[in-house]
């Protein structure tokens, strides 16, 4: 009786996990670029109280008896599904259609990727994420400029003072992983390379494999709070499920104490 007390925990402390990813999701229902997590849960060994196949006095046995030890939780991935597009109408605002990731220079020299294209201007004219880290390959915007336009191929072009032609003053660059689940978000809507995600890819939007870009769009959080509520519900139902066997498990052993009397 003992084995289902702890069995039962450890169901209890994997939908606990299982309900902080969701809560996680919940909150972040409009953060831009975010993408979802997903709680993923392995069985724990087993317990082999009799071989599957081994033949006993009455003969073969066909399953055996394996009893569980409970479940833990393997991975919380991210899932990279395409979030709904939110016009803005603000020329310096970019989403990426496809896959890709903008690049982005940290204080440190290091680079990080973003899918939030909530791009800005700092003092020096410089295109810059919203917590002012310089968008890489770095891109400046004349101070005099009249006009943005960012194609969908990333070029950016600019109209100056008494002319009518844009000029070409940078072009967006666009990073491509070959397992993306596998970077580390770094929280402000960054993620990081790791040795599980790849190596990045740089190429052009548009490309074999690259997405394009939308001017005056943001992409939303791929979040579906329906689909959320569903598994709240789910994980909390599962979560009164096993406390409900401690409870049990705990009177069964209190009625075998209790047998003398």
């Amino acid at each position: 009786m003992i084995r289902s007390l702890y069995t039962a925990a450890t169901g209890m402390l994997a939908q606990q996990l299982n309900l902080d990813v969701i809560a996680n999701n919940l909150a972040n229902v409009n953060t831009p670029g975010f993408k979802k997590s997903r709680a993923d849960f392995q069985d724990l060994m087993y317990q082999v109280i009799k071989e599957p196949g081994v033949t006993t006095q009455t003969g073969g046995g066909p399953t055996g008896i394996q009893v569980g030890l409970g479940v833990r939780p393997e991975a919380v991935g991210k899932i990279f599904t395409q979030g709904d597009f939110v016009s803005t109408g603000n020329n310096l605002d970019v989403a990426i259609e496809g896959e890709g990731f903008l690049q982005v220079t940290l204080p440190n020299g290091n680079t990080a990727y973003t899918r939030s294209g909530a791009l800005k201007l700092d003092q020096d004219g410089n295109l810059v994420t919203s917590d002012g880290y310089l968008i890489s390959p770095t891109i400046t915007i004349p101070a005099n400029s009249l006009g943005i336009t960012i194609a969908p191929d990333g070029t950016i072009s600019a109209r100056n003072p008494g002319s009518p032609t844009p000029t070409t003053v940078g072009s967006l660059e666009t990073v491509r992983f070959q397992n993306p689940a596998g970077l580390r978000a770094m929280g402000k809507n960054l993620f990081e390379e790791t040795a599980a995600s790849g190596s990045a890819g740089t190429g052009t939007p548009g490309e074999t494999g690259f997405g394009t870009l939308a001017q005056g769009f943001l992409e939303s959080s791929n979040v579906t709070v329906v689909d959320e509520i569903v598994q709240m519900v789910t994980g909390q139902r599962a979560y009164e499920a096993n406390s409900k066997v401690i409870q049990t498990a705990d009177q069964i052993l209190q009625n075998a104490i209790n047998v003398k009397r």
